[in-house]
This record gives C-alpha cells, sequence and structure tokens, in this order.
C-alpha cells in the first residue's frame, strides 16, 4: 500500500489537476484576505478617546470577517472546499478501469484493497497541503499586513479549524470515491458528485423550511419554535451547514450556543455576563459536528471500499 499511495500522491503532485487546485485555493485565499484586512487594524487598536476596547482574538478575524462582498476564508472553503474533493477523486478508479490498468495492476501481488487506501490516502495528503498552505498563507499574510500576532489560544483555534477544513474536504473526496468504484464514467461521478454537493449547500435549507412549513402552525409562538428546532436539526444532514457551524463557533468565541433559543433561554443569555468561551468550552459545543463529520467521511469511504472489494474487474 505504500508503494501504490507514494505512485497516486507523485501523480497528484505532478498533474496538471493540482496545479489548477493550488491557484484556486491559493487565489481564494487571497482574495479572502483582502477583505478581511479592511477593518483587522483599526478592530485590533480600538479607539481609547472614545472608549472602545481592542476587539479580543483580532487575529482570528482574518479568517471570518467580511466586507459584504467577498466571503470570508471559512465561507470560500465550505463553499468550494467540494470542488476540491470532486477534482482529486471523481475518477480515482473508473478512469483506470476504462484505460485497462486496473486489471494489470491487480494482475501483480497485491491486495486490492491496497490499492483504494492509497487512492484514498494519497488525496488526503493533499488535502492536507492544500488547507495548511491556505492557513499559513491567511496567518503570514495577515501578520504582515496587521502587526497583530495571535496568541497561544488563536493558534490552537486555526488548528481545530484545519482539523475540520480537512475532514469537511475527505468527506466530498471520499464521496467522488464512491462514486467513481459505482459508475463507468468518469463524467458521470463528477456530475454526481456536484448534484449532491448542490443539494447540500443550496436545496437543504429549501427542503426543510418547507417540510417545517407543512408539520408546524407558524400562528403560535409554540409552532414556530417547532419550525425552526425542526428545521435546524434537518439542515445539520447536510455536512456543509455542519462544517460553517462548528467553524463559526471556533472562530468566534463569543458565540455561546448552536440550538434554538427560546425566549426563557434568551432571557438567561441576555442576563448573563457578556464574554468569551474558552477553547474548551467551544470544543464542547462543536465535538457533535465533529464525530458527524468524521462518521459521513469514513461513510463514504468504508461503503467505496466494500462495493470495490467486491467488484468483478475484468480484462480491456
Amino acid at each position: 500500500m505504500y508503494a501504490l499511495y507514494r505512485k497516486e500522491l507523485a501523480d497528484h503532485v505532478d498533474s496538471v489537476r493540482f496545479l489548477i487546485i493550488l491557484i484556486i485555493a491559493f487565489l481564494l485565499a487571497g482574495v479572502s484576505l483582502y477583505s478581511a484586512l479592511g477593518g483587522i487594524a483599526t478592530a485590533g487598536q480600538g479607539d481609547a478617546s472614545q472608549g472602545i476596547a481592542p476587539t479580543p482574538f483580532t487575529f482570528l478575524q482574518l479568517f471570518v470577517q467580511s466586507n459584504g462582498t467577498i466571503p470570508s476564508l471559512a465561507s470560500f472553503i465550505a463553499l468550494v472546499g467540494p470542488i476540491i474533493g470532486l477534482l482529486l477523486g471523481f475518477d480515482a478508479i473508473n478512469s483506470e478501469k476504462n484505460a485497462g490498468t486496473l486489471n494489470r495492476l491487480l494482475a501483480q501481488p497485491i491486495y486490492r484493497d491496497a490499492v483504494i487506501n492509497g487512492k484514498f490516502l494519497a488525496g488526503l495528503t493533499v488535502v492536507v497541503i492544500i488547507v495548511a498552505g491556505m492557513v499559513l498563507i491567511v496567518s503570514g499574510v495577515g501578520l504582515f499586513r496587521t502587526g497583530i500576532p495571535p496568541t497561544g489560544e488563536e493558534v490552537m483555534r486555526l488548528l481545530v479549524f484545519a482539523v475540520f477544513s480537512i475532514v469537511y474536504i475527505a468527506f466530498w473526496l471520499g464521496l467522488s470515491i464512491l462514486l467513481s468504484v459505482v459508475t463507468r464514467s468518469a463524467a458521470t461521478s463528477a456530475l454526481l458528485v456536484v448534484a449532491v454537493w448542490l443539494l447540500f449547500a443550496f436545496f437543504i435549507s429549501l427542503i426543510s423550511s418547507g417540510i417545517a412549513g407543512a408539520l408546524y402552525s407558524p400562528d403560535t409562538v409554540t409552532g414556530l419554535e417547532g419550525a425552526a428546532t425542526f428545521q435546524q436539526s434537518f439542515d445539520r444532514i447536510s455536512p456543509t451547514i455542519l462544517y460553517s457551524e462548528s467553524v463559526g463557533t471556533i472562530l468566534d468565541p463569543t458565540v455561546r450556543t448552536l440550538g434554538i433559543t427560546s425566549v426563557a433561554q434568551y432571557d438567561q443569555l441576555s442576563a448573563g455576563v457578556a464574554g468569551v468561551l474558552p477553547m474548551s468550552q467551544s470544543l464542547l459545543l462543536v465535538w457533535p459536528h465533529l464525530v458527524g463529520m468524521i462518521a459521513l467521511m469514513l461513510g463514504a469511504f468504508a461503503i467505496s471500499y466494500i462495493v470495490f472489494m467486491k467488484q468483478e474487474i475484468r480484462g480491456a
């Protein structure tokens, strides 16, 4: 498997596709950084004459702040991350079947599971490289432009943000490999991944709001709260929603709840002392989201593994 992993990784790095992914990723990092830099320095310094204190965790604003026109880096990854996973895995298996190289590869004294494991691990390594590069570029240029160094907790939050981003893109990588296994054409698998991405990114909220409107009456407060709770729970089927909520909580320590807040709960939160959550409490809020995304990623890859192990590979 290690030999296949090295071969697949070398193929990725030497391909034009990898260069395109790098260009897209770094362009997104640069554009989002340009969007975030506008108010970073002012927010970090504050205004003593008017009694405005410096904004805490200013360095994290490089990844979540937007000028209203260009999305932040976290939003870009939530939107474009599936495309990166698609490009890395949509033709992982079916292209070799169509070229007639898969049967010759399996004729060698290697285990069949080494093939799909090597392909997934090589793609995952590329994902790690891409995410690490984007985070380092935004951090380095942002530090140079603002002169505001990150604190230890900010560094930890950025590491957790990177982990969430890697798991999120790895889910789409596993899904694209799964569709590459079950379809004969690379174009078909690519179209199916795009269709799933559009469903989870754009249409899931429309579906959940329609079902919630049919199940709950909007004429009462209880009905409105029930509809909102149902819609939020239904939306969390989508890995895009899970990822957006997770990184929003990790990169914004002022977020203290992710659920629908009732009137009584809102009064309790309003009466509480304003402040930020420590890293451990933010992790407790998003821990179920991380577990859910890991389960989705492993589930997609496990199904592709099982199907590939049972498939009949015929000679060309």
